[in-house]
């Protein structure tokens, strides 16, 4: 509204003029067509478009005008820096204004051909305008402009942010929407579509329900990663040097029915709704030990906890059951395969858990990637197990420098994880059952963080899940992050959650299911999991872990995310009633609270 009203008095005021001096139109004709601004999406109205951004997304509130600002969050080895990349034109006079709030934030100019220049605040409550100017060298053609905090400080936010002078060679106008959108293939899991080519354009955005979710060159995508017998709705917009269009009319399409579970990972013949536990079947610990046998009917996945490596890096993994000594009640071999024949016969799932706290697994070669196939393997065919839990923890999943695409991993402990499990799941076939369970770190707070980033400096493990996640989301059967044991996550609402209530569960589990730009880059967006793919891990009790919410809680994130009812402060991005379930460590703390977490399901689920 403050700019509409300026350029009315200033149109007012030229058009005075003007008809004073009519000598004087022609000449400021010229000057308003010479004179533009030449930065694309500077208000942020279209997201991020036309930015690149080490940390940052756009905001409803607080803006400077308009409906969105940036904000971006610095860390100890980022500045969360924006850039875009302008056309100008040589041997000219430009000026850089923009608005900005927060402590150390920075607006400046480099590539001038000249002297670089920025502007900064040391404190700015309120927004609070920064400008500076500067020249064109002899042959610069193009510039870029940035913002970005300073490392460790509180967020920043940027808004308004305009380059005027005179408009480069290159493309003034972003293309007009896209045409001709249809569907072509459409599965229990995906729709394919096809749209138009547009003159100018170069490249394409796809959007599932209002949220960006692919960026192609040519004119046809496909969205992976639905559910199956849903209903979803798709735009196309078109890209050029000088913005996004506008979104294309909307095209519908519900995905065809699937065979029971939605997908492959061996989920077909898991109930709608799953119980998954954690049996000590190791260790005993605080919470004692609970002999198979003597697991009730509820838990449809179990756990057995833990397989470990002989040594970090061997990858050689070996299942040792708990010695009488520390577990007095122990079942014997016999006993044991026994039961897991029962749990079997009875519809349950029984796999191997890899990993835990203590079990670091890295590995960091080809030889100890054979190694652990072969000796998983044996884990399974000894015990006649249905498949694997990834619980890879600590410093078993780092990226090296450099990794910076999660689509496209460089890193051996990831590269090699990912081979091993796609050679188990064509070992075993597609009633193998894949489960991962990592931790917030490592998955949703690759919003903000992955890896090292761009150039270094931060924690190596940020995100580090993504990539194996993504390779093995047609072979997954279920993730169950860690919902607990967690510092603070920021949400795709750009607020930090923390545990001990539903608001944290429901946060973290609508970014699995809506996907998420990595690290704020808007166009690498980690695409969502299918709702049947998804149970939330939650401590079964206060003995369990950090994080443990009541049954009141438990049921509100149920309500919210199954129903959209019952929701706290966080706004989900959907509805999904599909979601497959909960899951909790563990089986026999929830056994030492009175079974309470299960009588929570069974109430529930029915």
């Amino acid at each position: 509204m403050e700019r509409t009203r300026r350029r009315r008095s200033v149109l007012a005021a030229l058009t005075a003029v003007s008809l004073a001096v009519p000598g004087i139109t022609a000449l400021s004709s010229a000057a308003r067509a010479a004179d533009a601004d030449v930065a694309v999406n500077g208000g942020f109205e279209s997201g991020l478009t036309s930015w690149t951004c080490t940390a940052g997304t756009t905001v409803n509130s607080p803006v400077h005008s308009g409906s969105s600002a940036l904000q971006a969050t610095p860390a100890g080895g980022d500045n969360a820096q924006c850039t875009q990349t302008v056309t100008v034109q040589p041997n000219a006079q430009y000026t850089l204004s923009g608005y900005v709030r927060g402590s150390y934030v920075y607006l400046g100019a480099s590539g001038t051909g000249t002297t670089d220049v920025s502007a900064w605040t040391q404190s700015a409550p309120d927004w609070q305008k920064l400008s500076t100017t500067f020249r064109t060298g002899a042959a610069t053609t193009k510039v870029t402009i940035y913002t970005h905090g300073w490392y460790g400080t509180g967020a920043y936010q940027a808004d308004d942010i305009t380059l005027v002078g005179p408009g480069g060679s290159g493309t003034t106008q972003p293309p007009a929407a896209p045409a001709g959108l249809k569907t072509t293939t459409v599965t229990s899991s995906s729709v394919g579509l096809s749209w138009s080519a547009l003159t100018g354009a170069t490249g394409y955005a796809v959007y599932r329900d209002g949220v960006k979710v692919q960026t192609v060159t040519g004119t046809s995508a496909t969205v992976s990663g639905l559910a199956a017998s849903t209903a979803y709705g798709f735009q196309v917009t078109a890209v050029n040097e000088a913005g996004e269009s506008a979104k294309s009319a909307v095209v519908t399409a519900t995905t065809s029915p699937g065979t029971g579970g939605g997908g492959g990972g061996g989920s077909s013949d898991l109930p709608a709704h799953a119980l998954v536990g954690y049996l000590h079947a190791s260790f005993a610990n605080g919470a004692g030990y609970t002999r198979l046998a003597d697991v009730p009917d509820s838990w449809d996945v179990i756990d057995l906890a833990f397989g470990e490596p002989t040594s970090v890096t061997s990858g050689d993994i070996r299942f040792n059951r708990c010695p009488v000594t520390e577990c007095p009640n122990v079942e014997s071999d016999a006993e044991f395969k026994a039961a897991i024949k029962a749990k079997q016969a009875a519809g349950k799932k029984v796999l191997i858990s890899i990993g835990g706290q203590n079990g670091q697994v890295q590995l960091t070669t080809t030889a100890a990637r054979d190694t652990f196939v072969s000796s998983v393997s044996n884990i399974i065919d000894t015990y006649g197990l249905d498949g694997l839990d990834i619980d890879f923890e600590g410093h078993s999943l780092s990226l090296n420098a450099g990794d910076t695409d999660f689509k496209n991993p460089t890193t051996p402990v990831i590269v090699n994880l990912i081979s091993a499990l796609k050679t188990l799941k064509a070992k075993y076939g597609a009633k193998f059952v894949l489960t991962m369970a990592p931790e917030t770190f490592f998955v949703q707070n690759g919003y903000q963080f992955y890896g090292s980033g761009k150039w270094g400096g931060q924690d190596p493990r940020c995100g580090a899940y993504l990539p194996v996640i993504h390779a093995l989301r047609d072979d997954l059967t279920l993730l169950h992050v860690q919902d607990y044991n967690s510092g603070p996550i920021m949400g795709l609402d750009n607020q930090y959650h923390s545990m001990g209530g539903a608001d944290f569960h429901i946060a973290m589990t609508d970014m699995l299911l809506t996907g998420f730009p990595v690290a704020g880059d808007q166009n690498n967006v980690f695409p969502p999991l299918r709702p049947d793919q998804v149970a939330i891990g939650m401590p079964a009790s206060t003995n369990a872990g950090n994080g443990h919410v009541s049954p009141a809680e438990v049921t509100k994130t149920l309500d919210c995310l199954t129903k959209k009812t019952n929701c706290g402060s966080y706004t989900t991005h959907g509805t999904w009633p599909a979601l497959r379930g909960l899951m909790t460590w563990s089986v026999n703390w929830d056994r030492y609270a009175n079974w309470e977490f299960q009588k929570n399901f069974d109430a529930y689920f029915g």
